[in-house]
């Protein structure tokens, strides 16, 4: 049997990317809408990515807990939930999203043009609620001056944190997306003595080297996302890009986070916003804020390219299904890293940071 496809969500890394994040209006028409670019999304994906095959244009669909309801009804992912809200020192807060669409490529007017042509094909479906516009900076730094992504899991690793298996056979082969937009404070940031600087991110600026063990504040930002569960690290695969617009003054970094569960993120950002133990909180959200927060699964590709426009969500008394998947959920096999295209390994394509 063919095995279950899954959306770039490991592709490499690359230099420009556009977050959307929209809500499904109210109305059965707008929901077949959206079925039909869910059926559609690989093929407008292949028309755009082909007019330059080396720029690995890609594009992950992840949909939020409401909009799974109205699109798909059950069965539900496991996990899948709306973001949870967070009321610590600092606050994480729950923003509205339905859709989010991770597009990312070499170059921006890939990106551009596979978000208008989303945007067109949907028409008055959705409404827009976040658009962010990603770069990256000089040598891969946030908007902080420290290099973002260092611990990335490569290639198996990578797939192993978060692709699903097993665990959610009926979604073998989809991941979990989080999504913060932070905004920096970069006057006050940037007269934080660097040796500060350092000790809030547990790194050192200049080399990107890691601090050592012993040395490390406790409230430092890599101490607190680093999760441990039976001896084991709970691994995540992070895209953060830097963001500005600099007649608003306003700058920071987009979050963006995939894992097979969303419980090893949600783990990290207990202990940043609360602390661990509680009080003991990441520093540096003295100088970013939360503006955003959503949680979205992520189907398969499979899923994705199966869906039929005009079904009805099924229900738990109906035996009625809107996708057909491969039989007997066979293993799931990441899509490629050069892309979307579907074409060659992604274990040996995977590059990240």
């Amino acid at each position: 049997m063919p095995s279950v496809v899954s959306q770039p969500v490991v592709a490499k890394l690359t230099r420009a990317a556009i977050f959307l994040a929209v809500t499904i209006d109210p109305g059965r028409e707008n929901e077949v809408a959206v079925r039909g670019l869910c059926a559609d999304l690989s093929s407008l994906l292949r028309a755009v990515g082909f007019r330059d095959l080396e720029a690995r244009l890609s594009c992950v669909m992840g949909l939020g807990s409401e909009a799974w309801d109205r699109l798909f009804g059950t069965p539900r992912p496991k996990d899948l939930h709306p973001f949870r809200e967070i009321h610590g020192v600092h606050h994480a807060v729950s923003t509205p999203g339905d859709i989010l669409f991770h597009i990312r490529s070499t170059r921006m007017d890939l990106c551009f043009e596979l978000a208008t042509q989303i945007m067109s094909r949907l028409g008055g479906a959705v409404t827009t609620v976040d658009e962010v516009h990603g770069f990256k900076y000089f040598d891969d730094r946030d908007l902080l001056g420290f290099v973002d992504g260092t611990e990335n899991p490569v290639d198996q690793d990578a797939i192993d944190s978060v692709i699903i298996g097993d665990e959610d056979a009926a979604f073998a082969g989809g991941s979990y997306v989080i999504t913060q937009k932070y905004l920096h404070d970069l006057n006050r940031w940037n007269i934080v003595p660097v040796a500060e600087q350092e000790n809030i991110i547990g790194r050192h600026k200049l080399s990107d080297i890691e601090q050592d063990d012993a040395a490390k504040a406790p409230y430092a930002h890599n101490v607190l996302t680093t999760i441990m569960e039976n001896g084991e690290q709970l691994e995540i695969v992070r895209d953060n890009m830097p963001f500005g617009e600099i007649g608003k003054g306003e700058f920071g970094t987009y979050f963006i986070g995939y894992a097979r569960s969303p419980h090893r993120i949600e783990k990290m950002l207990e202990n940043m916003f609360i602390g661990s133990p509680p009080g003991n909180y990441d520093r540096l959200l003295d100088f970013s804020r939360a503006a955003t927060g959503t949680l979205f699964f992520v189907p398969s590709a499979t899923f994705l390219d199966n869906v039929e426009p005009d079904a009805a969500p099924s229900s738990d008394d109906s035996q009625e299904t809107t996708v057909t998947e491969p039989a007997d959920n066979p293993p799931a096999r990441a899509l490629a890293s050069d892309g979307s295209l579907g074409i060659g390994s992604l274990k040996e394509e995977a590059g990240h940071e």
